[in-house]
């Protein structure tokens, strides 16, 4: 009897495989500037999107870009180097568990077209029924401009419930212990079916699980960007808990492919204003794979992230991310510098 969700694993890991060697190709043949960015995003949706749509016609995609830009005059440079840079994923040659039925394989390319509407079809709202698959084609901007850490995310949503979680990590060392062994990994889990670490070749599965930690092998993954995730709210919080080793920083929902390796034993991401909304996209795949890594992740009430209010998570109460022995004692210690905080804007 074969796993539920199957084909939509395979589809998932081939499709985020193609995005990874997209966005390197991009990276090492374009000016590093802001277009690169935007040039890698579109086109690794163009790609993903491409191939769900013709694995699953009916199933609707929220996707980051959309390509209104890209079909007005003034796009016609960018859009031509996408197109030429999604068609060059797309016909690659077929790799372990490829399928040329998903559109992909020599002779697969697509036209303009078909490729800004693959773009357009990741505009679709979200909500709390039925299925729906999630799309940041690079996730960490800054990170990939700078040749460091970011990744292409996908993920499966049915019925608010993320089922399958794919994110690719082309910069990620295979063990940050040991950088001698490369870089580049895809991370994979399966509602209630493990998590596991793959080649970028899709090859080689290690099952995942998250480690006991203690106050004194504990530390935070955190965002570079301070803008993005409060880093003094985080230092409180590592005081409170009586930890001593530094954080680890870095771009993109690798932080949540570290801890569920094992590699930091929790994972903080409080607002650092009023008004943002976090994206789904930039949530749903690693908080299934924490989990199936037997972790926990909530928001600083302790409540789960709720995927099914549309393309946000709603109002921001961040996200906390751990280890299921260490999640309380950090919601505790979250809770406890809120509370000091709240004090503090009453004096």
């Amino acid at each position: 009897m074969s796993l539920p969700y199957t084909t939509e694993k395979q589809v998932a890991v081939a499709a985020v495989r193609r995005a990874c060697v997209l966005t390197n190709s991009v990276f090492n043949k374009l000016v590093k500037n802001e277009t690169l960015t935007k040039v890698g995003d579109y086109a690794a949706q163009a790609v993903i999107s491409s191939i769900l749509h013709r694995a699953f016609p009916e199933d609707p995609i929220v996707g980051e870009e959309d390509a209104a830009d890209l079909r007005a005059e003034s796009g016609t440079g960018m859009r031509e180097r996408i197109i030429e840079l999604a068609n060059e994923a797309l016909v690659g040659e077929l790799g372990l568990d490829d399928n040329v039925e998903w559109g992909m394989g020599p002779g697969q390319e697509k036209t303009t077209e078909e490729l800004l509407d693959a773009i357009d079809r990741g505009n679709y709202p979200g909500g709390p029924s039925g299925r729906m698959w999630t799309i940041d084609p690079i996730d960490g901007t800054k990170g990939f401009l700078r040749g460091e850490q970011y990744a292409v995310c996908l993920s499966l949503i049915v019925d608010a419930q993320v089922e399958i979680g794919v994110i690719g990590c082309p910069n990620l060392p295979v063990d940050l212990s040991k950088p001698e062994q490369g870089t580049g990994c895809i991370f994979v889990a399966v509602r209630g079916h493990g998590a596991e670490q793959l080649t970028l070749s899709g090859a080689s599965p290690e099952p995942l699980s998250i480690p006991a930690s203690t106050s004194e092998n504990l530390n935070f993954l955190e965002s570079v960007e301070a803008a993005h995730s409060s880093h003094s709210f985080n230092d409180r919080v590592s005081a409170l808990l009586g930890i001593t080793r530094p954080p680890i920083r870095m771009d993109s929902q690798a932080k949540y492919c570290c801890l569920a390796r094992g590699e930091g034993g929790a994972y903080l991401r409080m607002p650092t204003g009023v008004g943002y909304r976090e994206k789904i996209w930039d949530h749903a795949p690693g908080q299934v794979l924490v989990e199936e890594a037997g972790g926990i992740v909530t928001d600083s009430r302790g409540q789960p992230l709720n995927f099914g209010l549309g393309r946000t998570l709603g109002e921001n109460f961040g996200v906390i991310a751990a280890g299921k022995d260490v999640h309380p004692r950090v919601l505790e210690a979250v809770q406890k510098a809120l509370s000091e905080e709240k004090e503090k804007a009453r004096v």
